[in-house]
């Protein structure tokens, strides 16, 4: 008869550590911090066309976008030249090509910036640039990609000179943003609001909790199945946990 050998503890220590990254991929490819103090609102997308949809998601933080359409959507980086509106100096940063693959340009500045919830303190290699031909790399094959994206939040912890002379306790206009992108060979841009709303300080979204959850979840699941199987078979050795 076969002897089961026993889960060791650093065989759990390893399962948990597998189940960690997949739980935090699965929630947010971006910096997993918020400033409450703002809204970020996406008043209008033009182009809208049928399968592709964008959404602002934790307040002010990232850009989703889904694309289940027959073509290609490359969203472009943040502007070279100080044209208004929906500039697209920036050279492409992110597309999803029909059938859902998901790529990013690792030669756009953007790719570095998005890392970091503020701008500073972020390193761009000189070979990331808005006109250095386009390094794609291929990220998953599900349709969406979510991005922090620093031209929809306030990029400073300051709080704005608008709204101090107004006071804070006031919901406040802080600017308006746009985001360029193209649909095939069609040029569009989102737009949107950011507003100051008065709500006190930064926290963790959603997703970092329900990450920590599904980590706690799964550890104490697989600690009860090893002790179970433990119990079944007397020879097993006694472990102190």
């Amino acid at each position: 008869m076969p002897v089961r050998r026993p889960l060791s503890l650093a065989a759990l220590a390893a399962a948990l550590a597998l189940l960690a990254p997949a739980a935090r991929a699965a929630i947010s490819q971006t910096p997993d911090v918020t400033d409450t103090r703002y809204a970020s609102v996406l008043r209008s997308v033009v182009p809208a066309v049928p399968g592709v949809s964008w959404s602002v998601v934790d307040r002010n933080d990232e850009i989703r976008l889904v694309n289940r359409s027959a073509q290609t959507v490359t969203v472009y980086g943040y502007p070279t030249t100080p044209a208004g509106g929906a500039n697209d100096s920036g050279g492409p940063y992110v597309r999803i090509e029909p059938g859902g693959r998901v790529q990013v340009n690792e030669n756009s500045p953007a790719y570095y910036l998005n890392q970091s919830f503020y701008v500073g303190g972020v390193s761009v290699p000189a070979s990331a640039s808005a006109t250095a031909p386009p390094r794609w790399v291929t990220l998953a094959d599900t349709g969406s990609y979510l991005w922090h994206d620093h031209r929809i939040h306030y990029t400073s912890p300051v709080v704005p000179a608008s709204v101090r002379r107004r006071g804070t306790a006031h919901r406040e206009l802080v600017f308006d943003w746009a985001v360029p992108f193209t649909v095939g060979a069609r040029r569009g841009h989102l737009a949107g609001a950011l507003y100051w709303v008065g709500q006190p300080g930064f926290t963790f979204p959603i997703g970092a909790i329900i990450a920590l959850v599904v980590v706690v979840i799964g550890g104490a699941a697989l600690v009860i199945a090893v002790r179970r199987r433990r119990g079944r078979d007397p020879r097993a050795p006694r472990e102190a946990w």
